[in-house]
């Protein structure tokens, strides 16, 4: 059985030789003398001491008395039962801690203000006060920086000084001689040389200058040195006034020559010498000459375009890699159309401009030129015949626009010239570069175009050009007034009349403009099927010519132009599906001309294509049907020369055209293809005599046909359809289905070459089907060696997962295994987010039994202060009760007994 606890610590003091024997008198001497030895022995007993009293304290340690919870198999040194913590130190620093930032924050919550305490040393209770007051000093002195001008230096300066003299009368030989008499005698001296002063600003140097040499120089009075003060101010003020003298000279002469400058800016001549000079005007004339000269010059500066800040001046190379990029943003942005992607909408506004050359000028004249593919959707669509470009005629999309183009009805006025004199000349000799890119020499000098362009009447006898046309029209605003305005006008200057309404109603002119010229671009398209279904047919340079200028203005104004678009074929779709006439196939060829065919949905690219899909699906009752369909075919063809989809309704119509059109039926099935029995008559006979021509529009429509134009037209149809045939199988060579689709077509032009067909056909028309029946047993011979056999992917075999754990020979569970380093990072990441969220969970838990505590002790402190007031309160009034009482009754008393008496 252990002992005592006291004789436990005896015996450790013992042990650690705090307690023991005495020591003598001679070893006291010794240890006294060896004052570091003593030194030690003090600081070693306390460590001593420190140590015995926490082996005393059990509960200061923190054990884990039931030792580990499961018993593991490890290769790590098995844990002790020592200490691991000091639970009551930890929570000791903690709640001190706590009491100098926590504590300190609860008392000032809910306060605002203080006095903060900065003073150097004061906080520190190590500094004595003289130590605090002497490093105050020693921190002021070297904060204190001294100034010249500083009255509270004690050190000398250099005082005030002027034209390097010190101004300070300190010296042994300066005095200050300033009297009052002086100063009112030298004021006539002082008038009578006032003028000599102030052309001389240094004459009192001078005189000093004269002054013998030998003798030594005179210290200046006070009154010398105002003087001299007084004139050098003069003498700059008069330099000063010279010179703003000077500038207003030079402003009176740069202002009279202010109307020289501004005829050059507005490019003014002056008259001629031969001109008579007018007669001086009046006062009144001047005046008003003069304001209306002042609401025309402010008229022109309201109406004036801003200064702009330009690039730098771009090279060659870089215009070219602009271009570069420009166009393959334009071709990816059609690519994903033609896949049917979503085009974002910054991609769809972005402005793709041309780069305009540096021989153009800035300042000049705006070139309205129209893009070959925009960025609202408008292709180039297919050419189907040479463009105007092409064959050297001037595009109608070269506009020139001046500023100062106007038209009569417009908001803006004409601004008169400055001089009366020079206006006819003016307007004779200023060039207008619209008209030189719109009109012909003829049109430009005619004065009804410009005066027109001017807003000023004309004489009627010059509004028309030597073919008779007008050069002003009205903008229609249906398609009755269009009509109209074109009723006297010939077919061949058709385009010539658009093309001056386009210019006289631009948008840049007048506001409204944007409007009118949107109606007319839908009455254009209106017209164009108008004039189509006429019975005399308009040239089809006309025609192309109005779908150029449609192409045009559908870049302005691509909403209505396309609506109008729908609206045709809304009216061919539900009033003739299956009839197309001569103006809904020409709108049908706009079409394809104007938008992007390529695109995989588009407004009205997409239902054309439809319309077109569903009329070659009929089944055909005559010539004209033929017709129809091969022209059909043709724009279905070329709505695919981009994408390359594949139109299965194209290779139908063809395949059952050439199969009606035979001079033999076939006996044996030619392909997967439907084939519809012609009706009789259909067949070409006796046809090796004729020539092959071509289809024209009159095929389309035509009903009546006489038995040889019957058989030229059928030649016609046939010989088309091999072409159309020819362009498919160039089109369609790299899809993968080529065999499957142009075997049937190899097959019918077997047929066609056969002796029963070929001997009542021409020869130009066999040489043709031979030649497409050549190139096609090529193309497909090449399509079937191109073809390759399905085959299973060649790749490395992929192993079989397996269960079979994987054993560690150096195993540690507190040592993560995870093949996966991200897994094994992430997981990492989580353990140490759960280490600190449950340490700070912890820490605020004590915060808040902390604060709980404080607030507890701060309620108590304030119950018992009231506890204490109210009992010293009840003790007053119950003490001042009792006297009160006693008194009464002793009063009472009193009187009882005097009552007795």
């Amino acid at each position: 059985m252990p002992g005592s606890q006291l004789k436990r610590l005896k015996a450790s003091l013992r042990e650690k030789g705090v307690i023991g024997p005495q020591l003598s008198k001679k070893q006291k001497k010794r240890n006294a003398q060896d004052g570091k030895a003593n030194n030690n022995r003090r600081f070693q007993k306390a460590a001593e001491l420190e140590g015995i009293r926490e082996e005393f304290n059990p509960f200061d340690l923190k054990h884990n008395a039931r030792g580990p919870k499961f018993q593991v198999t490890t290769n790590k040194p098995p844990p002790s039962n020592a200490a691991k913590g000091r639970p009551s130190e930890a929570k000791s620093l903690g709640e001190e801690r706590r009491r100098q930032t926590l504590l300190v924050e609860l008392n000032r919550r809910h306060k605002v203000g203080g006095i903060l305490d900065r003073r150097f040393g004061e906080n520190d209770p190590h500094m004595a006060p003289e130590e605090k007051m002497r490093e105050r000093f020693v921190r002021e002195k070297q904060s204190h920086k001294s100034s010249m001008f500083d009255l509270e230096d004690d050190e000398p300066s250099e005082g005030l000084t002027h034209l390097g003299k010190s101004l300070s009368f300190d010296g042994p030989d300066l005095v200050d001689d300033f009297e009052e008499d002086d100063l009112s005698a030298g004021s006539d001296a002082d008038d009578e040389h006032r003028g000599s002063k102030r052309m001389r600003p240094f004459d009192t140097e001078e005189q000093d200058g004269n002054q013998d040499e030998g003798q030594p120089e005179r210290k200046k009075s006070k009154q010398e040195v105002m003087k001299e003060v007084i004139a050098k101010s003069k003498f700059y003020k008069a330099e000063r006034q010279a010179a703003k003298d000077a500038d207003e000279d030079l402003r009176e002469e740069l202002d009279m020559e202010l109307p020289d400058l501004h005829d050059l800016l507005f490019n003014r001549k002056k008259a001629a010498s031969g001109v008579e000079v007018k007669e001086p005007e009046s006062a009144t004339a001047a005046k008003e000459r003069m304001e209306r000269d002042y609401d025309m010059r402010l008229r022109q500066l309201a109406q004036d375009r801003r200064a702009q800040p330009t690039d730098r001046t771009k090279t060659d190379e870089e215009k070219a890699q602009e271009e570069s990029e420009r166009l393959k943003e334009l071709e990816e942005k059609r690519l994903k159309r033609m896949r049917g992607e979503d085009v974002s909408e910054s991609e769809d506004e972005e402005e793709v401009a041309y780069i305009q050359s540096e021989k153009e000028p800035i300042s000049g004249p705006a070139l309205f030129r129209e893009t070959e593919e925009d960025d609202f959707g408008l292709g180039k669509g297919i050419k189907t015949r040479p463009t105007a470009t092409e064959l050297g005629f001037d595009d109608e999309d070269d506009f020139i626009i001046e500023d100062d183009l106007i038209t009569s009805d417009s908001d803006l006025e004409p601004v008169e010239s400055d001089a009366s004199s020079d206006e006819e000349e003016s307007e004779v000799e200023d060039d207008d570069e619209f008209t030189k890119g719109l009109l012909n020499e003829e049109e430009a000098q005619n004065p009804v175009f410009s005066s027109r362009l001017t807003g000023v009447d004309a004489s009627a006898d010059t509004r028309e050009d030597s073919n008779g046309l007008p050069y002003t029209f009205p903008c229609p605003q249906t398609l009755d007034e269009f009509i109209e305005i074109t009723r006297k006008v010939p077919v061949e200057h058709l385009p010539t009349v658009v093309q001056r309404i386009r210019a006289l109603y631009h948008p840049k002119l007048d506001s409204d403009n944007k409007s009118k010229l949107a109606n007319f671009a839908a009455i254009l398209i209106q017209y164009l099927a108008y004039s189509s279904n006429l019975t005399k047919l308009p040239p089809f340079s006309v025609l192309e010519s109005l779908v150029r200028h449609i192409h045009s203005l559908a870049k302005s104004y691509p909403i209505e132009t396309a609506n109008e678009f729908r609206s045709q074929l809304e009216s061919f779709g539900q009033s003739r599906p299956l009839a197309p006439n001569l103006g809904d196939l020409v709108i049908l060829t706009a079409i394809g001309t104007i938008f992007p065919t390529s695109d995989h949905f588009h407004q009205v690219a997409t239902p054309a294509g439809l319309l077109i899909a569903r009329n070659l699906e009929k089944v055909p009752k005559g010539i004209i049907d033929y017709a129809q369909g091969a022209y059909l075919s043709t724009l279905a063809l070329q709505y695919q020369q981009v994408s390359k989809r594949y139109v299965p309704e194209v290779m139908n119509f063809c395949l059952n055209t050439l199969c009606a059109l035979a001079p033999e039926k076939a006996t044996e099935t030619l392909g997967c293809f439907p084939i519809h029995e012609p009706t009789p008559g259909t067949r070409i006979s006796q046809a090796q005599s004729l020539a092959v021509r071509k289809l024209t529009p009159a095929d389309c429509t035509k009903d009546d046909f006489s038995d040889e134009e019957a058989v030229l037209t059928k030649l016609a149809i046939l010989a088309t359809t091999i072409q159309l045939l020819d362009a498919a199988a160039d089109l369609f060579s790299g899809k993968p289905a080529f065999f499957e689709t142009f075997e049937p077509v190899k097959n019918v032009l077997s047929h066609l070459a056969s002796k029963s067909c070929k001997a009542k056909l021409p020869a130009a028309l066999n040489e043709r089907a031979e030649k497409l029946q050549s190139k096609l047993d090529r193309m497909l011979r090449l399509a079937h060696m191109a073809r390759r056999p399905l085959e299973l992917h060649h790749h490395k075999p992929l192993p079989i997962k397996t269960a079979i754990p994987k054993f560690e020979d150096s195993f540690d569970p507190h040592k993560h295994y995870d093949p996966d380093r991200d897994r094994a990072e992430l997981a990492k990441l989580k353990a140490e987010h759960k280490k600190e969220r449950k340490g700070a969970m912890r820490e605020l838990r004590k915060d808040a039994n902390f604060m709980a505590r404080e607030q507890l002790r701060i309620k108590k402190a304030k119950d018992a202060a009231y506890e204490k007031k109210y009992k010293r309160l009840v003790a007053e009034i119950q003490g001042e009760e009792g006297r009160e009482a006693n008194a009464y009754e002793r009063e009472k008393q009193m009187r009882k007994r005097a009552a007795k008496r």
